[in-house]
């Protein structure tokens, strides 16, 4: 029989069975005045004004509610700031500031917020909510920028810079809109993710340039931060890409969905006068300066805060400065104006308040808090600050070694191999007509080329956030183990460790299965790359797929001692011997059917659980004629929706680990691996386009930067 026939019987009979379970259900009637509890996630909108009043606040409060109806989430709207108390706010996932103005909390009442922001809650500010809690340094931070100005309403073209969010993803690269346009008192973008623009040269008014953020969002403490400066009108909240855009920001503050909000890397540049605490400094106008203002009146031991700019990574520090005074030193410090020092430069007399000049430093220490100016020097003033730039050398984040991709070592090319090898399963005729659905990036490839495509695997692999690839293997000999060596070499030299996929070659059984596991143990077990989980006793990870078409594994007990052995089922009466177990299928994830029990008995008896997620599935031109079911990618809710599955405790999770179903099983159409956008045409091959809003080149990569970005949730889910 083969491993397709395996596959496909195994998966069809996963579908009878959820199929089944799901005909065994209660019926459950849904009632129009469904209780708060049974919502997916409770919203708390608060909408209190101590400054102008925008007459748009009720449209916004029943468009919220219309969508709450329709999208199974409470609406609580309150212009009681009472509610601001650590007991009531726990009781929502996110809160909204409907265009907000003034001071409108107390100091109980905004320590209560912060706490529930910073451990975990999510904030929503619609337009005026920049305009709110001035004097409250912690609000800057959390919204991102406070409000300056603003232009008469009139029609702009909003520039969408990330379709990706759930927020965004359904708007083209540009939007025309008619909104009241805030210009705002810094540039938000060196400590949030910018996601729209304003065009400036399509109205009149806008007063911050080139570089006008309207829309963005950021992670803040364990929480999330999403602001727009959207929604003036009352028009806005009947129209249908608007509220698309609140329900995609609402669903992300609650945590309902994923999104890319973090901030960039690299060099920040910040006006002087955007600090967010401070002592002894004012704002001084200069019609030379960045803004026509720099952070002036600068004393001996006066300092500066900027609660919204972060330290960590920071290398170097450059400042634009003025001196007709006693000149002096600038301080760079974290956390607090008595906070590490994290290097200093001094600033020269430039004999005019209006001749700037240029310093910089680099910064040697290291820390993460928020930044700190602190000036030192002679009598009298010192100097003036215009802008600053704190430059960041960015951190490569460390590979998730709990999330693991099914990768495929058995293509080849002439050039490599002498012949194809497997891109040709299904009758077709390599290299323009493969036997998949989609087309490699890589075009069809030669698993032996360790330079080319292999290395450039890792290097995708080591992208996805993924610290483990495992390797399918096909028995001691196999092409798949003789050319093993050289993947390995590969994946060490990007830090990628590799578990094992043991294959269903024929005769196998469970005394040849142990056999195979003490063969690669010796025989690769002390390379570099080899994956031992640190958290189970440096032992390496076997997947033993098919794993139920073996009666007797009584043999692993010779194994298990020195090796995790996972079987591939859900079924727990079947995995005696084993170590965990797995699950493989790509189309079983997006119902999740017996994983509850799976990762509860798991968990309960000391076992791995490594549930499998998958993007899609598609087999028509490997397997013509082929009935199996398959699964759309949807543009990348199927894969969200398997990676949801696999982390929510009602489906089992968290997990021990995730396994992704595949790097590269093309055949199947379930791979992470970048598709070509233009594939050889007449072939009818599909492509990434629409995934996460992205299209073209730009969607090849998609799949890779969404594991990654789960990789990273999964991985604070387990801390």
């Amino acid at each position: 029989m083969s491993r397709r026939t395996w596959r496909t019987a195994r998966r069809l009979a996963t579908l009878a069975l959820a199929a089944a379970c799901a005909l065994s259900l209660p019926t459950v009637t849904a009632h129009a005045g469904s209780t708060k509890a049974a919502a997916d996630f409770d919203l708390l909108v608060f909408s209190k004004t101590a400054g102008f009043r925008h007459d748009a606040i009720p449209a916004g409060i029943d468009a919220l509610r219309t969508m709450g109806t329709q999208n199974n989430f409470s609406v609580t709207a309150t212009e009681d700031a009472g509610a601001f108390t650590p007991a009531n706010l726990a009781s929502y996932e996110a809160v909204v500031f409907l265009s907000t103005t003034g001071d409108v909390l107390d100091d109980s009442q905004q320590n209560a917020l912060q706490s529930y922001v910073d451990n975990g809650g999510g904030y929503l500010g619609v337009h005026a909510a920049a305009d709110t809690e001035y004097d409250w340094p912690y609000y800057n931070q959390l919204v991102g920028a406070y409000f300056k100005s603003h232009p008469a309403i009139q029609q702009a073209t909003v520039k969408t810079e990330d379709r990706t969010h759930p927020a965004t993803a359904h708007l083209a690269p540009t939007w025309t809109r008619t909104d009241e346009l805030y210009n705002y008192r810094t540039n938000p973008r060196s400590g949030v993710h910018v996601l729209q623009t304003l065009d400036e040269s399509t109205y009149s008014g806008g007063e911050m340039g080139a570089d006008h953020p309207i829309t963005w969002c950021h992670p803040q403490g364990k929480g999330r931060s999403f602001y727009t400066g959207l929604g003036h009108t009352i028009e806005s909240y009947s129209d249908a890409s608007f509220r698309s855009l609140l329900l995609g920001a609402v669903r992300y503050t609650a945590g309902a969905v994923p999104g890319n909000c973090s901030p960039p890397s690299g060099t920040r540049t910040v006006e002087g006068e955007a600090f967010t605490s401070g002592s002894g400094v004012q704002t001084a106008a200069h019609a030379g300066a960045s803004g026509g203002q720099t952070l002036g009146y600068i004393e001996n031991g006066d300092w500066a805060g900027y609660a919204n700019v972060s330290t960590a990574g920071a290398s170097a520090f450059t400042a634009k400065v003025s001196s007709a005074g006693a000149g002096g030193t600038v301080e760079v410090r974290s956390g607090s104006a008595t906070g590490t020092l994290l290097g200093s430069v001094r600033v020269p007399v430039t004999g005019s308040w209006d001749t700037f000049t240029t310093v910089s430093t680099t910064l040697t220490a290291s820390a993460s808090g928020p930044l700190f100016l602190r000036f030192t020097g002679g009598n009298g003033s010192l100097f003036d600050i215009d802008t600053f730039t704190l430059g960041t050398t960015p951190v490569a984040k460390a590979l998730n070694q709990n999330v693991h991709l099914f990768y495929y070592p058995w293509y080849g090319s002439p050039v490599v191999n002498g012949d194809w090898r497997h891109w040709q399963q299904g009758g077709h005729t390599p290299p323009d007509d493969i036997g998949a659905d989609l087309y490699p990036a890589l075009g069809p490839y030669d698993s032996a080329d360790y330079a080319g495509a292999v290395a450039q695997h890792m290097k995708w692999v080591a992208r996805s956030g993924a610290g483990v690839i495992v390797y399918s293997w096909w028995g001691q000999g196999s092409y798949e183990d003789r050319i093993a060596r050289g993947v390995l070499d590969a994946a060490q030299k990007e830090g990628v460790k590799v578990a094992w996929h043991l294959e269903p070659y024929a005769g196998r059984t469970g005394a040849s299965t142990a056999d195979d596991i003490r063969y690669i143990n010796t025989t690769y077990g002390g390379h570099p790359a080899f994956y031992r989980s640190a958290d189970h006793g440096d032992k390496g990870a076997f997947y033993v797929f098919s794993s139920l078409d073996v009666t007797d594994w009584t043999a692993l007990d010779q194994v298990t001692g020195n090796s995790i052995v996972l079987a591939q089922t859900t079924d727990t009466s079947k995995i005696q011997h084993f170590s965990g177990l797995y699950t493989y299928d790509g189309i079983a994830g997006a119902t999740a059917p017996g994983w509850k029990q799976a990762g509860d008995y798991a968990r309960a008896n000391n076992l791995i659980w490594s549930p499998s997620v998958a993007p899609g599935y598609i087999d028509d031109r490997a397997v013509p004629g082929n009935t199996t079911p398959t699964v759309d990618r949807a543009g990348g809710a199927a894969y969200d929706r398997q990676w949801g599955n696999a982390l929510a405790s009602e489906t089992g999770g968290p997990p021990t680990w995730v396994s992704v179903t595949s790097f590269n099983e093309w055949h199947e159409g379930s791979s992470i691996e970048p598709a070509d956008a233009t594939p050889p045409a007449g072939h009818d091959y599909r492509t990434y386009d629409g995934a996460y809003g992205l299209t073209g080149e730009a969607a090849e990569t998609a799949y890779l930067d969404r594991t990654a970005y789960w990789a990273d949730r999964f991985l604070n889910a387990r801390n």
